[in-house]
């Protein structure tokens, strides 16, 4: 199968799983809250942001990983993926251990730092070590999917991941409606990921029955692959940046606000969060593919690629944003009730902040294939913008200035800085001439379009939606308004668009 037919399917299989699972979250989230409350569901938000600080210790390992495997995958290397994949259980295993202890030594705390919950402490320990050890399968058992991802077939992953995160979702709703029972509802967490280890051990050894599954590595091992272990720990530093980024906001929220803060906020988040995942999960596979690309070392073809993904991603950047910040608080009043409202101020730095991250995702995608990791500063001066501000801010603002300080770091960092490391370090071209004016021509498109849109659905759009036929049929409207206004735009001034819907038409014509 093609790079484009292996993306293509993985684009295919990614949105319909992520569509299904997205309506399932909402469904399942709105019975959480009913019948769980806020209180229990803020605790859950915090728990796994906690975890997510935890997963620091894979160090970029999964990333390192992938970008090693592309080449013997391309030269159908068996011998070099068979020790490569057994590095990353080496490494992955001594993860584990580092998870495991620090984990057990956060959880000693845990009665000081959930002294205002009126959960009892035995409650608060159960969720987060059913939350720890699912994630701890990830490192023990089925690190083989890397494999899978790099090899472009990311949909086999996603069908089966996804499955079981929609029946868990389903089963845990009727837990809640009917019973009430947390322990219960936490357990099938751990109990699904156990079912998903199990499955995609065996779709591994299915797909590639050469490979050594319980191969084991000694330290020998860290010596062949130096370059890796180099790039795991220029990953390191990134993973941190992302973390702290976008990890920490809900922590922060429990710490300036309050618990049931984080459910407020976590609502919100759910829904940016899902529609990246939508987006972000039709591309998954195409990472790979832009491996394989930069290994064939086409510049030409490298480049026109590029501006191709940059303009489809500023498109549904745009497109999502401005449906997420037209739609979202009446969607939230009627979903889950006026009680869960947050300021207009917050919505506008979150759908920012989402902007950014989504149409800044190609240049990360060639840097990753590039093996580009050493701007190790750059990460930490991220950091430091982020905590800095959040925490000032967030003392006098609360939510709003948590929120504001990540908008100041990410536009820093992933808009000035980025770019000029790719086409220095990455394409070897002039940033000034080849990058910055089809850039800034995406961004006055997207300034226009929601310029445009907002003045349209002012005049014609005098409404507030009330229910959910409503909603829909509002979002009907909305959505006829944006394409109307942004897809001739981006068509006729946003470089690669052009390009990629002739590619598209001539390969369905």
């Amino acid at each position: 199968m093609s790079r484009v037919k292996h993306a293509l399917k993985n684009i295919k299989v990614n949105l319909i799983f992520y569509l299904i699972y997205t309506f399932v979250g909402f469904f399942s989230r709105k019975i959480f809250l009913d019948y769980l409350g806020d209180e229990f569901v803020g605790l859950v938000g915090t728990l796994q942001s906690i975890l997510r600080f935890l997963n620091l210790a894979e160090l970029g390992i999964g990333t390192a990983i992938g970008f090693a495997l592309y080449k013997p995958i391309f030269d159908n290397d068996r011998e070099k993926l068979n020790k490569i994949v057994s590095l990353l259980g080496y490494l992955y295993k001594r993860v584990a251990l580092i998870m495991l202890g620090v984990g057990i030594v956060c959880s000693f705390f845990f009665g000081h730092f959930f002294e205002e919950t009126t959960f009892s402490l035995w409650l608060i320990l159960y969720c987060f070590y059913a939350f720890l050890f699912s994630s701890l399968l990830g490192y023990l058992v089925n690190y083989h999917q890397s494999l899978l991802q790099a090899d472009q077939k990311e949909y086999l992953v996603t069908s089966y991941l996804q499955t079981s995160n929609i029946i868990r979702q389903i089963i845990q709703a009727c837990v809640a409606y009917y019973f009430q029972n947390l322990y219960l509802w936490v357990s099938l967490e751990l109990f699904f990921s156990i079912v998903y280890s199990i499955i995609i051990r065996r779709v591994i050894k299915k797909q590639y029955p050469w490979l050594h599954l319980n191969q084991k590595a000694s330290k020998d091992i860290l010596k062949e692959f130096k370059e890796i272990i180099t790039k795991v720990k220029q990953v390191f530093v990134h993973q941190i940046s992302t973390f702290v980024t976008y990890g920490t906001d809900q922590l922060l929220i429990y710490y300036f606000v309050n618990i049931q803060s984080v459910a407020y906020f976590g609502n919100y988040f759910l829904i940016f969060s899902m529609i990246q995942n939508i987006v972000g999960k039709m591309f998954t596979g195409i990472n790979a593919g832009i491996g394989n690309l930069i290994a064939e070392d086409d510049q030409k073809q490298i480049e026109k690629v590029f501006w191709e993904m940059m303009s489809l991603r500023f498109f549904l950047a745009g497109f999502t944003t401005l449906n997420i910040y037209f739609l979202i608080h009446s969607f939230i009043s009627i979903w889950v009730g006026d009680k869960y409202l947050l300021d207009n101020d917050i919505i506008i730095f979150m759908a920012l902040n989402y902007f950014v991250l989504i149409a800044r995702l190609p240049i990360d995608s060639f840097l990753h294939a590039y093996g580009l990791y050493k701007d190790t500063w750059a990460p930490m001066v991220e950091i430091v913008l982020n905590l800095g501000i959040s925490l000032i801010f967030g003392s006098l603002w609360g939510i709003k200035g948590i929120v504001f300080g990540t908008t100041i770091s990410v536009t820093t960092i992933l808009i000035l800085w980025k770019p000029y490391y790719l086409y220095t370090s990455g394409f070897k071209k002039s940033l000034r001439k080849d990058f910055w004016p089809h850039f800034l021509k995406l961004i006055l498109v997207f300034l226009a379009s929601a310029y445009i849109t907002h003045q349209l659905k002012n005049m014609v759009l005098d409404y507030t939606p009330v229910n959910y036929w409503e909603w829909f049929l509002y979002a009907v409207k909305l959505n006829v308004i944006i394409i109307l206004v942004f897809v001739p735009l981006i068509y006729f001034f946003g470089k690669g668009f052009k390009s990629l819907i002739e590619r598209i038409i001539k390969r369905n014509g």
